[in-house]
């Protein structure tokens, strides 16, 4: 059995104060809750650096030593502890999915050259329950196998994590100043006239029988003389999120604020929450009732739901008990800062032999950002967006030690490179799309991360 130490506190620190000390470590990380309503959703928020180990690959499938890295380090913790005692945290990039089906070949090279895996080693966690207003330091003694050995790596890592806390507590973050005079240039892989036509053609092959529906997206991009840091707590202010994720690959990181559950295991429980259907919030309390209620009562809307909650059960079905797959929500809508959206939530048990590898190799990527059927979607989208997606609308998020998972959509995120900076914007195309209303779309949903970055 693994020797680990977890120890309570009452929560004193703004987890951005950690961050912000955490951040000069390799690899730290923050899954962040930035919304304190549904529990279920956004109970715990994580911070951590210094992984014991990184898989890192490209153009190679790292299921296989992923497994093997989970079978190697396991923990059985006590009923009722936090799901992230320590483990795997990373990003299973969008890409990933041309390296995961064979029936997939993509005909452009990627323009932004990163791995399509990586995932951090964390033996010691920083654990901050929302609920409870607790704050939990965690440490393992991976990857030593020796028991005094663990032991005494357990004590040096926990030293380590509380003088880092003790700088977080006497720590100011200094008011942030726009360090460029101008606003950046924000410039599109498509112009608007293309991506009009790209959602016209995407039309055509829905008519033809192709599809049901296909997510089309446009990628941003501009230079910033933000750090890292700096835009992830602006975002975090503008679009607070359920799922929202700081994780630094140091030579690039990735920042974001999504509202979108992809998986989370729990046991032999699976659930995945779909989210179609998007409209800007109002600028008064009229405006935005009529917009709750537009989005509510939109037939296309609700198709578009419907028929990803159809596709995910599917894919829950290769792994699940087809008898335990429940639509548990079918359709609900959700505030946040700058938009309305609706979710469904669907899940179901494990059968017996399968595991969240495997959930997650029959899942991914997730069918609310391709679309159905989900192989012909995907070839569509390489097809008609000028570029690779690289991180977008893959996965953020951890795998603990211990056997739980939670992984993100990562729309809303913004990839930072250098002093060069991307974020892609998308929506459901079905057969009544009207192209300007869904370009207008991709604008609403880009406005916090423009924000984040003026």
């Amino acid at each position: 059995m693994a020797y680990y130490t977890l120890n309570s506190y009452k929560a004193k620190i703004d987890p951005l104060l950690i961050l912000s000390v955490l951040k000069e470590e390799k690899n730290c990380f923050f899954l962040d809750t930035g919304i304190k309503r549904r529990w279920s959703l956004g109970r715990y928020s994580f911070l951590g650096a210094n992984p014991f180990y990184v898989l890192s690959t490209e153009q190679k499938d790292p299921f296989p030593k992923l497994k093997a890295m989970l079978e190697k380090y396991r923990l059985s913790a006590a009923k009722g502890f936090p799901p992230l005692l320590g483990g795997a945290v990373g990003y299973f990039s969008y890409d990933l999915g041309f390296l995961l089906e064979d029936k997939l070949k993509p005909v452009k090279p990627p323009d932004i050259r990163i791995p399509e895996c990586f995932l951090g080693f964390y033996n010691t966690v920083i654990i901050i329950d929302n609920l409870q207003q607790r704050l939990y330091l965690c440490a393992l003694g991976f990857p030593e196998r020796n028991y005094l050995s663990s032991r005494a790596l357990c004590r040096q890592n926990l030293d380590k994590i509380r003088r880092l806390l003790a700088r977080a507590a006497d720590k100011k973050i200094a008011n942030l100043r726009n360090p460029c005079a101008v606003r950046p240039t924000l410039k599109s892989n498509f112009t608007k006239k293309a991506y009009l036509s790209a959602i016209r053609k995407a039309k055509d092959y829905i008519r033809a029988g192709d599809i049901y529906q296909v997510n089309l997206s446009q990628r941003f991009q501009t230079q910033t003389n933000f750090t890292a840091f700096d835009i992830y707590r602006r975002l975090r202010l503008k679009s607070p999120s359920y799922f929202s994720a700081y994780f630094d690959c140091h030579a690039f990181q990735i920042l974001s604020s999504s509202p979108e559950r992809f998986l989370k295991v729990d046991g032999d429980k699976v659930v995945t929450r779909p989210m179609k259907g998007t409209r800007k919030r109002g600028r008064n309390r009229s405006e935005d009732n009529y917009l709750r209620k537009e989005l509510l009562y939109s037939g296309k809307d609700k198709a578009e739901l419907i028929m990803i909650v159809d596709l995910e059960r599917n894919d829950l079905g290769r792994v699940c008990s087809y008898n335990s797959i429940r639509v548990d929500v079918l359709r609900e809508i959700e505030r946040y800062r700058t938009v309305w959206q609706t979710t469904a939530s669907i899940s179901g048990k494990l059968r017996k032999g399968k595991d969240r590898l495997d959930l997650l190799r029959a899942c991914f990527p997730g069918g609310s950002v391709t679309g159905c059927p989900k192989i012909r979607a995907m070839e569509i989208i390489e097809e008609l967006e000028p570029t690779r997606r690289v991180v977008y609308t893959g996965s953020l998020g951890y795998l603990s030690f211990s056997g739980e998972m939670e992984l993100n959509i990562l729309i809303r995120t913004i990839l930072k490179k250098g002093n060069n900076v991307y974020f892609g914007v998308g929506g459901g195309i079905v057969s009544d799309s009207q192209p300007e209303e869904e370009y207008q779309e991709t604008l609403v949903k880009a406005q916090a991360m423009v924000e984040a970055l003026i």
